[in-house]
């Protein structure tokens, strides 16, 4: 079923990895009426609409604007269906030394995003989340955790309106800016002498771009509206992933940073109880009254085990070497 037929879609943070490549997903399947891009930044704006495959395309539209902005979020979604919602500060060192900025844009940005969508009543929105949300130990993983449930209790506020809000979590982006591939790449690409390794031990779950597109698509067209969705993903080591990428070089061991895990989690084992497994992934059920008695229609899987939690060091799939370089080499095709 193509979710956007016909429909409006509005992706905040629009210009960004993830919201590009939607672009030109809902734009390849030619169906959808209008495609707004909503961001900040104007030059990034004007170098999308200019580039190859979305230049001239009659569906698109361009708003400048920020999350942070509640009214301005509300006059662009005046008419919209779905609501993607990319928006965000991620930087885990930036946010411990700027944690003013990120609650502005990651917890009062998801406020307006649920407001607006509410008053201009919109049908669906999905947000996206990261893994560092999961019993957060740094401001940026605090702030999205409280994105989450600022979503998921938006299905509470919707009344008669209809609206629906999910979430969907996800780990580390093949390739994204600021991600440690394109780090380590550049390294290498200058003649570096070593890599560096913030601890032996560190793991990471890994999912490329197009896999993310594509699950935020089947979420969009599975949710009722308060589940979180999370994706059956592998994990790799952080010096496994060095050693795929450089395989001569030595390593230097420099510690972990200010708020970073050495092994992240999407599914704590205390919402075991409340997640289900299906065919790509786990949904986390909301405590929401409407949801029990509607979700036979999404055939979902079954309960998992009262002590399951989701971490990337106790994954049962694991990114080989020639896993993760296919990964890499997907990322640079696309």
């Amino acid at each position: 079923m193509d979710i956007f037929k016909g429909k409006s879609v509005l992706i905040t943070g629009g210009t960004g990895s993830f919201g590009q490549k939607m672009v030109r997903q809902i734009l390849a399947e030619g169906h959808a009426k209008r495609v707004i891009v909503y961001s900040r930044d104007e030059l990034k704006q004007f170098e999308m609409s200019n580039a190859p495959g979305i230049a001239g395309r009659d569906e698109m539209r361009y708003f400048i604007g920020d999350v942070r902005d509640r009214d301005r979020l509300t006059m662009a979604l005046r008419g919209v269906d779905i609501v993607i919602h990319a928006a965000a500060l991620k930087q885990v060192p930036a946010a411990e030394y700027n944690p003013f900025e990120f609650v502005a844009t990651n917890i009062i940005g998801a406020e307006n995003v649920v407001q607006a969508a509410l008053r201009a009543e919109v049908s669906k929105v999905i947000a996206l989340s990261t893994d560092k949300a999961a019993n957060p130990i740094n401001l940026y993983g605090a702030t999205k955790l409280a994105s989450d449930k600022i979503f998921i209790a938006g299905n509470n506020l919707a009344g008669p309106l209809g609206t629906r809000f999910s979430v969907v979590r996800y780990g580390n982006v093949v390739g994204s800016r600021g991600s440690v591939i394109p780090f380590f790449q550049k390294l290498i690409d200058e003649g570096a002498d070593h890599l560096p390794i913030t601890d032996e031990r560190m793991t990471r779950f890994w999912i490329t771009l197009r896999q993310g597109i594509d699950f935020v698509t089947d979420c969009l067209n599975r949710m009722l509206g308060g589940e979180l969705f999370v994706p059956k993903i592998p994990s790799m080591r952080i010096i496994d992933l060095a050693h795929a990428m450089a395989p001569d070089l030595p390593h230097k061991i420099v510690g972990v940073r200010p708020g970073e895990k050495l092994h992240e989690i999407m599914i704590t084992s205390d919402d075991a109880r409340n997640t289900v497994e299906v065919d790509n992934g786990y949904v986390i059920k909301p405590p929401i009254s409407f949801w029990e008695g509607a979700q036979e229609t999404l055939n979902l899987g079954t309960p998992v085990a009262e002590d399951f939690s989701y971490a990337s060091d106790t994954n049962p799939e694991w990114a080989s070497h020639a896993d993760l370089l296919a990964m890499i080499r997907e990322h640079h095709d696309d």
